[in-house]
């Protein structure tokens, strides 16, 4: 199989699809890797890395598209590169569908079979590829937020870990998944007041068990919800629904019963984000402000460590990437009913059901797409 790497084109997007190990693993196995010339240049990758790992370096992303049967990225495609996949093309990245239409509608036109990384599942009821990145932008979260807080960043000018004799910053974070446990380890860490919300007393018993005292845990009613988001310095929305849009946990009438320059970081922005006032940013202008509330919504955090995030992620999807290109995406699919939950769309059809309820379009079960 010929598998294509094009440079990322998203703002301030640094990470790169393919590390020179996955080439390398890739080219041993038998097949072919084309990689656009530049593309792993922002998480520190030469194109001699890759042509020593077996690689052919190729001038131009349309290039790469035109002559690779899969595509390899970290990002949804932009509107430019979706006019370039083709029917019976597979492309392997994150999509996030369920609050983007216009990427839905275009993934349905090319024809292309796209399995995304953040609905692939493994036998424990985990995100395997989404995992790395939201352990990257869980720790990053309370950074970006200690920023978020300083005055001359619009915020209330708290320190995270105060000094003697004045309290530290209160941060709450909304779910104890992988994001929020990450957010709130490193929180804590930075000296703040850190108390996690979930709706999970089993997650929340686990928690208290292996972090006992490192954090609080708080059970996520509305009315919890709101009682400590009055007294929060900074929140961390870091809810996931797999596949799905994010909830709206905290409304636009609410931010007047918050702190003046409190922090809002919404690591669920890719997915809609979990505050209605939320909307996506880029690291080159990360923060807005909503009714005196600070809001953090950068849609690609952990490409603000690219290299770290290059090669958490490669880790995580080398194993499917050669899956697809050794077996082909049917029979790989077949085989792997976790890879399968990955199916997002196939032939011009929306085979995942939470996106086709988020989107009002209708669903084609991912076991018929296979026989299509």
């Amino acid at each position: 199989m010929k598998i294509g790497c094009p440079k990322e084109i998203k703002p301030q997007e640094f990470r790169v699809g393919l590390t020179p190990s996955a080439a390398l693993e890739a080219t041993t196995a038998g097949h072919e890797v084309l990689i656009e010339t530049g593309a792993g240049i922002g998480a520190g990758f030469e194109d001699s890395d890759y042509q020593a790992a077996g690689a052919q370096i190729i001038g131009t992303a349309k290039e790469v598209f035109a002559a690779a049967d899969m595509i390899v990225k970290v990002k949804e495609p932009q509107a430019v590169e979706r006019k370039m996949l083709r029917e019976g093309q597979v492309l392997f990245t994150y999509l996030h569908l369920a609050p983007d239409p216009e990427q839905t509608r275009d993934l349905m036109a090319s024809g292309a079979t796209c399995i995304a990384y953040e609905t692939v599942t493994d036998r424990m009821g985990g995100l395997p590829l989404l995992a790395p990145m939201s352990e990257v932008a869980g720790r990053l979260a309370p950074q970006v937020g200690a920023w978020t807080l300083q005055k001359a960043n619009g915020g209330r000018g708290v320190l995270m870990g105060g000094v003697p004799g004045v309290n530290p910053a209160r941060v709450m974070v909304i779910g104890g998944g992988v994001v929020g446990t990450h957010a709130a380890r490193i929180a804590a860490g930075m000296g703040a007041d850190v108390t996690v919300l979930d709706r999970s007393l089993p997650r929340m018993r686990y928690l208290d068990d292996v972090f006992g005292g490192t954090f609080k845990t708080a059970y996520a009613s509305a009315q919890n919800t709101m009682e400590l988001a009055r007294q929060a310095d900074m929140i961390i929305g870091a809810v996931l629904i797999p596949g799905a849009a994010a909830p709206k946990l905290i409304s636009r009438a609410q931010l007047s019963e918050l702190k003046p320059g409190a922090a809002l970081v919404d690591v669920a922005i890719d997915q809609g984000g979990c505050f209605e006032t939320s909307k996506a940013t880029t690291h080159q202008d990360p923060v807005y402000e909503v009714d005196g509330i600070m809001h953090y919504c950068v849609a690609n955090m952990p490409g603000a460590v690219a290299r770290t995030s290059t090669i958490a992620l490669g880790n995580a999807t080398m194993p499917f990437m050669l899956a697809l290109a050794n077996k082909g995406w049917r029979q790989a699919c077949e085989e792997d009913e976790h890879l399968l939950n990955g199916l997002n769309v196939h032939a011009g059809k929306l085979t995942y059901h939470a996106v086709g309820k988020a989107l009002g379009i209708d669903v084609l079960s991912p076991r018929l797409a296979l026989k299509a």
